[in-house]
């Protein structure tokens, strides 16, 4: 039977669940969870539970169902001489895989040691027209994954507990940091300028305020905003849009972590950081030691602390501090025989930037293990705190695991005469072609001008960690709903 006449069967059988009750109940009563239902004891009575129908076994007078959701799944015995006749039969022709049912019923134990319901009562819940993905080969094509991800969370076991693995992570991490005293709040996605980091913003209209809007790139201005308010400590999962090219490790839209502190340094950060993932991976995984591929990642004891030029220097044999502008680390780049490739043309690039793109190509792909990599470049830092002793570097770190960045953090710049200064270049480097350059913000410095403390803040891809921890190949893989070019219909 072709996928149209299966289609065209289930539509038929909704007239035959019509003749014993609304096909779309507005409720069901459950008294349990599948997943707790589970672990009751055999002979617990008047218990109602209802889930999806993902496999039907009929043996004449007795058939056997397993319904699930994304916690697991419960068999349900259902026999003609508990349920009666009609019931019985009106199974057998009303309902299929794909349906979903609720069941009243008592828990026993079958000879196989399946922890089982046997049913006394059953409820039509909802009707699939569509059939199902065949069990056996499931749905296991990327692209349909992407596009039919309910499906992908019906079919596929490890899809639901990486996702069960993420919102866990994120509740945990939550915590955390609200057990440390930080405030959650929440700021504009729609901002008049693209602050808070250097990228190509999604721009709009306004159609109220007849002006022009770019989608938010980060909240770190605003966060900042908070603590001049006088929240000393703040954080927000903020969704963030960068209109940046497509990779298996970057999407335009995604979940950013950031947090601040005031009086905080980014030392400071460093061990809160460390400590506060340590203790959250332990949490969700059960150790400190998790398998990632053929890798295996420790994330006890204290993490590795490195420099860019350290990097550099043992990875290609360039020292960074022996080039004073672009032209020239640029040649010594190519008379090294090292390629590089950026959206914007690298001779539009500023030296922190270049300095950037060559240790993304000669460096990050060999680090492993939790390491700190810092003394970024200044120009690659316009909101960071430049360093007492040496100004050519910010006082700033990056988390690095298993080849990925995971966090960025520094001491922020709060001296406003240096923060305009600083955003003037930025947008003077824009004006120039440099698409991922900041623009002047001087909403943002007027609120430096009312006073800011020492902060430290960082800011982490929630689903770029889940990538990293968990060893996809596919950053879609860790969003359960990723942009995709529509099919043609």
């Amino acid at each position: 039977m072709g996928i149209q006449e299966l289609e065209e069967n289930r539509r038929q059988k909704l007239e035959l669940v019509k003749e014993h009750q609304n096909p779309y109940p507005e409720r069901y009563q459950v008294t349990h969870e599948l997943k707790d239902a589970i672990k009751l004891l055999d002979g617990t009575k008047d218990i109602s539970v209802a889930g999806r129908i993902l496999s039907i076994r009929r043996m004449g007078k007795l058939c056997f169902v397993n319904i699930g959701d994304i916690y697991g799944k419960l068999q349900v015995a259902i026999r003609r001489d508990d349920v009666g006749e009609e019931a019985y039969e009106f199974f057998r022709q009303g309902f299929d895989i794909g349906d979903f049912l609720g069941v009243s019923g008592e828990i026993f134990t079958t000879q196989t040691g399946e922890k089982t319901i046997r049913a006394q009562k059953l409820t039509f819940l909802g009707k699939a027209f569509k059939p199902l993905p065949e069990k056996f080969h499931g749905i296991t094509d990327k692209d349909s994954c992407y596009r039919q991800r309910y499906l992908d969370l019906i079919m596929n076991e490890d899809t639901r507990n990486r996702f069960l693995l993420k919102f866990q992570m994120i509740k945990e991490i939550r915590r955390y940091l609200e057990d440390s005293g930080y405030l959650e709040v929440e700021t504009p996605v729609l901002n008049d300028k693209p602050s808070g980091a250097t990228a190509r913003p999604f721009i709009s209209h306004h159609n109220a305020l007849d002006m022009e809007v770019n989608l938010r790139i980060a909240p770190e201005t605003y966060l900042k905003r908070c603590i001049v308010g006088g929240i000393p400590k703040v954080f927000e999962f903020a969704r963030c849009f960068r209109n940046e090219g497509m990779d298996a490790t970057h999407l335009q839209d995604f979940t950013m972590l950031e947090g601040y502190c005031a009086y905080y340094n980014y030392t400071d950060n460093m061990k809160f950081l460390q400590t506060m993932l340590a203790t959250v991976i332990k949490k969700v995984f059960g150790s400190s030691l998790i398998k990632v591929g053929s890798q295996s990642i420790d994330f006890s004891g204290e993490w590795r602390v490195v420099t860019f030029r350290e990097l550099l220097i043992k990875d290609c044999g360039i020292d960074i501090n022996a080039y004073s502008n672009t032209e020239s680390l640029l040649d010594k780049i190519k008379e090294e025989g090292i390629e590089l490739h950026s959206e914007t043309p690298i001779e539009q690039l500023s030296k922190g930037n270049l300095i950037d793109l060559l240790y993304k190509k000669v460096s990050r792909p060999k680090i492993i293990s939790p390491t700190f990599l810092t003394e970024h470049p200044t120009s690659l830092s316009p909101l960071a705190r430049a360093n007492d002793d040496n100004k050519e570097i910010v006082d700033r770190f990056q988390l690095i695991i298993n080849g990925a960045e995971v966090i960025n953090a520094y001491s922020e710049l709060v001296d406003p005469v240096e923060q305009k200064k600083r955003l003037m270049e930025q947008a003077l480097a824009k004006a120039n072609g440099d698409e991922e350059a900041m623009t002047m913000d001087y909403d943002y410095i007027t609120a430096m001008e009312y006073g800011m403390p020492p902060i430290s803040g960082w800011g982490m891809g929630v689903d770029r960690f889940l990538q990293v921890i968990t060893g996809q190949e596919n950053l879609r893989d860790t969003v359960l709903f990723p942009i995709m070019r529509p099919l043609n219909n």
